[in-house]
């Protein structure tokens, strides 16, 4: 009896199937981002059923089955192409302007000087303190929402590119000199290789920064619009559809976000070469 109880205690099966599933996590990351998704959504889901007023919190359920009712909603579907084109234009805005901006500071160390700390003081102000002063001057349609949101996504951009400008070697830039590379040769060659993490970085930090300035303009001033939907939905205690809504934004950035991945994948994948060579 003692020895059949030694033995069972002994198998090494079992430990051996957890490591293999401890493995398999850690060479598959995604599995442990749907693990945490799913946890996340089964609390909801408890919480909003058992825990917390219905009228304040919708379960997952429930929010899953609504978008039918929710883009039924008279003015819903213009709503979200309203903003999704202000976010692209406040987007490419933002990187038109911070881009050259942020090599400008970056490259020479005179504004670098100057410069730099009137971004960092323009950029740790909390905008929203000067929203009035943006309506005040491009009024309450798109004009001061797509304004509102290039205040919020140039600044990550510029700091950014700022930073990946001053990580380049100077023997780089030298050699490039010496051997007679003019000024868009050496932005093509040394310069924008070397700034792509941190420039994709930026461009993805912007991107929420824009989305976000954005809606809270949406949210104070428009009368269409997410944010006007939104504010409606809140005062109506409908959060089922508010939270189809918010889970409808959430998706829009994620996409973007991964649009945004992606063209970094594209752009700098002489890095992973190079990595791979050293290795």
């Amino acid at each position: 009896m003692n020895v059949s109880v030694n033995a069972a205690a002994a198998d090494p099966r079992p430990a051996a199937f957890y490591l293999r599933i401890v493995h398999g996590i850690k060479r598959r990351p995604w599995i442990a981002r749907l693990l945490v998704i799913a946890a996340l959504i089964l609390m909801w889901e408890v919480a909003a059923r058992y825990l917390v007023d219905p009228m304040f919190l919708s379960p997952p359920s429930r929010v899953a089955t609504s978008f039918d009712m929710l883009f039924a909603t008279p003015g819903v579907p213009a709503a979200l192409q309203a903003t999704l084109w202000e976010l692209a234009v406040a987007f490419l805005i933002s990187v038109v302007i911070g881009l050259p901006l942020g090599l400008a500071i970056g490259l020479s160390r005179f504004s670098y000087r100057s410069f730099m700390p009137i971004v960092m003081l323009l950029y740790g102000t909390p905008q929203i303190t000067i929203l009035p002063i943006f309506i005040l001057y491009f009024g309450i349609g798109p004009a001061s929402k797509i304004a509102f949101g290039v205040s919020h996504g140039i600044f990550p951009i510029v700091i950014t590119v700022v930073a990946g400008v001053q990580n380049i070697k100077p023997i780089l830039l030298t050699s490039a000199r010496s051997m007679g590379a003019n000024r868009w040769q050496i932005f093509r060659w040394v310069v924008f290789p070397h700034m792509i993490p941190s420039f994709f970085a930026g461009m993805r930090l912007g991107m929420t920064g824009v989305l976000l300035g954005v809606l809270l303009a949406e949210l104070y001033v428009s009368t269409a619009g997410i944010g006007y939907f939104t504010t409606m939905f809140t005062q109506n205690f409908d959060s089922t559809r508010l939270l189809g809504l918010i889970t409808t934004l959430a998706a829009m950035a994620v996409i973007l976000n991964e649009a945004v991945r992606r063209a970094e994948l594209h752009f700098g994948r002489w890095r992973r070469f190079e990595a791979g060579r050293q290795a």
